[in-house]
C-alpha cells in the first residue's frame, strides 16, 4: 500500500478543502494596494506620487491614470539601468537577488528582469497552489511518491557584481524547497549542465533508475528530450522506461499545437496541465480538469490589467500607445482578446508582458493565451493572431495527417512589389508547397474575415515552404536559446527572415 502517497494526498485534500475560493477582484485590488505601500518611497514610487494614489477613493483608477505603460525597453532605459549601476530603491526598495534573462523571442540581446526575494516567494506560493490542486485531477495515492522530471534551463546561475543571472526556469528550480528535493529530477548535479544537448544525454543514461511520474516544461524541449531517451533506450514510447508517468505540467506557450506529436511518444494517456510561468513572474495554472484554461494568480504578488487587443492602440514596435484603455479583472468580458499588463513583487510596472489573452470564466479569473502582441501579423491589414495561426496547423494535420509543432511567418514584399504570406511548416508532409498553400489560404480566409478582406487587396498571395522541424531547433540552438524558456517566433519582421532563410538555405 503507498503509505507516504495516501499521507501526502490526504493533506493535499484536507488543505484544498479548507481553504475557499478566492474572490479575486477583492485580492487583487489587495495586491496593488501592498505593491503601492511597499514600493512608495523608492524613487519610481515617489515619481509617481504613490502617497497620493493611495489616499484616492478607487486606487485601481488612480494607479492607471498616474502611471504609464512600459515595456522591456522603456522600463530598462529609465529605471532598471540603475540596478546595474549599484543603486538601490529604484522601482523596489533595496536590490534584486537575480536577474532573469530573456532573449524572448524577437529581441536581439538577453533582457535583464530583476527578481526579487519577494518574488520568488510568489513563485512558491503559486507552486504550493498548483500542487494542491492536483487533489481535483484524481489522481490514484501512489502517483504522490514517484519522481517528477523539471526541465527548464541550467541552474548553475552566474554571479556578476551582488546577484545571481539566469533563466527563469534555472532561478525557480534552484530555489526548490528542501522537502521536495528527494522528488526532483534530474537531480541538482545533472540540472547545472549547460550545455542542453549534454544535460539530455545525462538524463537519458540515469533514466532506466529514476521512477518518474510528471514531467514538467516547455513543450519543444520536452518532447526532444523524450525522442533522446527512447532512441538512446531503443524504445517504442516513453512509458516503457517510466510506465508510471500520469502527468505533463507545460507551461508559457499554448499546448495544443504540440499536443498530435507528444502524444505520440506516450505508450497511454496521461493528464496535461497548462500553467503560465514568464521572465517576470508565475502568471496562471490550471486549477480543475474540467477545462484547460488557466487561473490567474491572483493572490502572489501580481496585480494584473487588461487592455483591449485592437491594432490601433498598438505600435509598430509592438508596444502601447499612450490612449490604450486598461480594464480591471471586474471589468474584464468573455471571449474578448487582451494584452496582458502585469505590475508586481520585482518593481515591473504596467509592464506589457508581450502575451494575449482571452477570459473563459471571468468569476473563476481563467484565461487561455491567444497569442503574442509582436506575433499579430497586421501588415495590408490581414489582423491574423496567434490562436489563428495555430487553428490552420490543426487544419493542415488533419488534412495531411501529419504533425505540426514549429512554424514562422512573415508578410514579405517579393520581386514583383507584391506582399506575400510567406510560411515555413516544420513538418513531413507529402505534398506539393502549392497545394499546402492553398489549403492554408483557404482556411484561413474562411476563418478570418480581415484575412478574407486583405486577401482581395493588398495581400497578393501565400507562399509555403516545408523544411525538418529539427531546423527550426538548429535555429535556436545557434541562438543560444536551447532548452530554455524560449517561444519560438511564430512572426517575424522582414530583417529577422532574412537571417532565417539564409541559415535555413545554408
Amino acid at each position: 500500500m503507498a503509505i507516504l502517497g495516501n499521507i501526502i494526498k490526504g493533506v493535499i485534500n484536507l488543505t484544498d478543502t479548507l481553504s475557499s475560493d478566492a474572490n479575486h477582484v477583492e485580492a487583487q485590488e489587495k495586491i496593488l494596494r501592498t505593491l503601492l505601500e511597499t514600493a512608495k518611497e523608492t524613487q519610481f514610487g515617489k515619481k509617481y506620487n504613490f502617497e497620493t494614489i493611495l489616499l484616492s477613493d478607487d486606487i485601481c483608477e488612480s494607479f492607471a491614470d498616474s502611471v504609464p505603460y512600459f515595456d522591456y525597453n522603456k522600463i530598462n532605459d529609465e529605471w532598471w539601468h540603475k540596478l546595474h549601476e549599484g543603486e538601490v530603491d529604484v522601482t523596489w526598495p533595496g536590490s534584486p537577488s537575480y536577474f532573469a534573462l530573456s532573449s524572448g523571442t524577437t529581441g536581439k540581446s538577453s533582457k535583464r528582469i530583476p527578481v526579487t526575494d519577494k518574488m520568488i516567494d510568489a513563485i512558491k506560493s503559486s507552486g504550493i497552489k498548483q500542487v494542491l490542486s492536483l487533489n481535483h485531477f484524481d489522481l490514484p495515492s501512489d502517483f504522490f511518491e514517484k519522481e517528477i522530471m523539471m526541465l527548464g534551463s541550467s541552474t548553475d546561475l552566474k554571479e556578476k557584481d551582488d546577484h545571481l543571472e539566469g533563466e527563469i526556469s534555472g532561478i525557480s528550480a534552484s530555489n526548490i524547497p528542501f522537502w521536495f528535493k528527494g522528488y526532483y529530477k534530474p537531480g541538482e548535479d545533472i540540472a547545472k549542465i549547460d550545455d542542453w544537448d549534454d544535460r539530455v544525454l545525462h538524463i537519458a543514461q540515469n533514466a532506466k533508475s529514476w521512477d518518474i511520474g510528471a514531467l514538467s516544461g516547455i513543450p519543444a524541449w520536452i518532447e526532444l528530450m523524450l525522442q533522446e531517451v527512447i532512441k538512446y533506450h531503443n524504445l517504442n514510447n516513453i512509458h516503457e522506461i517510466w510506465p508510471n508517468l500520469q502527468v505533463y505540467t507545460s507551461g508559457g506557450v499554448a499546448f495544443s499545437p504540440y499536443e498530435k506529436s507528444f502524444k505520440a511518444l506516450l505508450g497511454k494517456p496521461v493528464t496535461v496541465i497548462d500553467t503560465y510561468l514568464a521572465s517576470e513572474g508565475y502568471i496562471a495554472t490550471q486549477t480543475r480538469p474540467e477545462t484547460d484554461a488557466m487561473q490567474l494568480n491572483t493572490e502572489n504578488g501580481i496585480y494584473f490589467e487588461f487592455v483591449p487587443m485592437n491594432p490601433d492602440y498598438i505600435k509598430a514596435d509592438g508596444s502601447l500607445k499612450k490612449n490604450a484603455p486598461s480594464l480591471t479583472l471586474k471589468e474584464v468580458e468573455l471571449d474578448q482578446d487582451y494584452i496582458l499588463i502585469i505590475s508586481t513583487v520585482s518593481g515591473a510596472w504596467r509592464y506589457l508582458i508581450g502575451d494575449t489573452i482571452a477570459f473563459t470564466n471571468v468569476e473563476r479569473a481563467e484565461i487561455k493565451i491567444t497569442g503574442r502582441t509582436k506575433f499579430f501579423l497586421n501588415t495590408v491589414g490581414s489582423q491574423l493572431s496567434v490562436n489563428k495561426m495555430d487553428d490552420a496547423m490543426k487544419n493542415l494535420e488533419e488534412q495531411y495527417n501529419t504533425k505540426i509543432t514549429e512554424y514562422t511567418i512573415c508578410a514579405k514584399r517579393f520581386e514583383d512589389g507584391e506582399f506575400y504570406h510567406s510560411w515555413y511548416i516544420g513538418a513531413d508532409i507529402n505534398a506539393d508547397d502549392k497545394d499546402i498553400a492553398n489549403s492554408l489560404d483557404e482556411f484561413l480566409k474562411d476563418a478570418n474575415k480581415n484575412y478574407r478582406v486583405a486577401r482581395s487587396k493588398a495581400l497578393k498571395g501565400v507562399k509555403v515552404t516545408v523544411i525538418p522541424v529539427e531546423k527550426f531547433y538548429a535555429w535556436s540552438d545557434q541562438n543560444k536559446k536551447k532548452g530554455g524558456q524560449v517561444k519560438m517566433a511564430r512572426v517575424m519582421k522582414e530583417d529577422k527572415f532574412k537571417e532565417w532563410e539564409n541559415f535555413v538555405n545554408d
